[in-house]
């Protein structure tokens, strides 16, 4: 009987499998033989070039402010993201009805088209807009959104937080009505009200739902690419420059495909690296809080 349940999972299980093995092992195996190449993406030929590519993209300019930016884009994205969805899942927990339609409407978002958003945006914050028209016509300021090193990356941040804040408060959401009422009940009787209850119950009953939101939100900055190539193409002055911009301008547009591959795979281990750290951080966080 354990045999034949065991085989039954691994017949429901082999789909995801197949796939994963077409469309994520051989692509990386694929993609660590070419980091050590200098393929230029037409020629049949691979010319082997050892750790050069690695070399190359330690001194590179480029690649530097591509790791600088993601983690400015992360210090911005995440605490807004995060609180925002918070705030949006307590004022869908708290309303006496039609708590799914409003929870589709701040969905909705997430399901909107990256480019097309950007493209509004763009449209919004341009010389002409009305938008910059009644700026400069009310208050006689004449800003260059984009223009603006600080600015543009802060557009960003902000317009992907739009995007994603209505999908995470889902997360928060199911979390904050998995909370058993028995546990508010004591804590009203130990007389935790008001602020008290929020912080010390709310929030550590949370711990799952921060946990899920929170590396989904920082996994996500390290992919970045429609929103900047869009908006900034990585300007001004690599203010937006990032790692899939970075990848993508190297091996699509100048034919170094070796070398975008080489930057692919220290991203990947940038990536993985700071996932890891947040994991650390918020799972002594949540053994503070008896979650083990």
């Amino acid at each position: 009987m354990n045999k034949s349940n065991a085989r039954m999972g691994w017949l429901f299980a082999s789909p995801y499998l197949v796939y994963s093995l077409i469309f994520f092992l051989f692509p990386l195996l694929w993609a660590t033989y070419l980091a050590f190449t200098n393929w230029n993406l037409i020629s049949p030929d691979y010319e082997f070039v050892g750790v050069q590519n690695f070399v190359q993209a330690f001194f590179s300019e480029s690649v530097r402010a591509a790791f600088f930016v993601t983690y400015k884009f992360l210090a911005m994205f995440v605490p807004i993201a995060v609180i925002g969805a918070l705030c949006l899942a307590l004022i869908i927990s708290a309303l006496p009805r039609f708590k799914g339609l409003f929870s589709v409407a701040f969905f909705l978002p997430y399901l909107a088209s990256g480019v097309a958003s950007a493209i509004v945006v763009n449209g919004i914050l341009s010389y002409n807009s009305p938008f910059n028209i009644w700026l400069r016509s009310t208050f006689g300021l004449d800003i260059n959104w984009l223009g603006s090193p600080v600015l543009a990356a802060l557009i960003i941040a902000l317009m992907m937080a739009w995007k994603f804040m209505g999908y995470y408060a889902l997360l928060f959401v199911a979390g904050l009505e998995s909370i058993p009422k028995d546990v508010y009940e004591a804590a009203r009787m130990d007389g935790a009200v008001g602020w008290k209850k929020f912080w010390y119950v709310t929030i550590p009953m949370l711990y799952p739902s921060f946990y899920t939101v929170t590396i989904l939100a920082v996994g996500l900055m390290f992919g970045i690419f429609t929103e900047p190539y869009v908006l900034t193409g990585g300007g001004p002055d690599l203010a937006t420059h990032t790692w899939q911009l970075e990848i993508y301008q190297q091996a699509f547009e100048r034919l170094h495909a070796g070398y975008g591959t080489s930057i692919a795979v220290i991203n990947s281990i940038v990536t993985f690296a700071s996932i890891l750290v947040f994991r650390k951080i918020l799972e002594v966080w949540g053994a503070k809080h008896g979650w083990e």
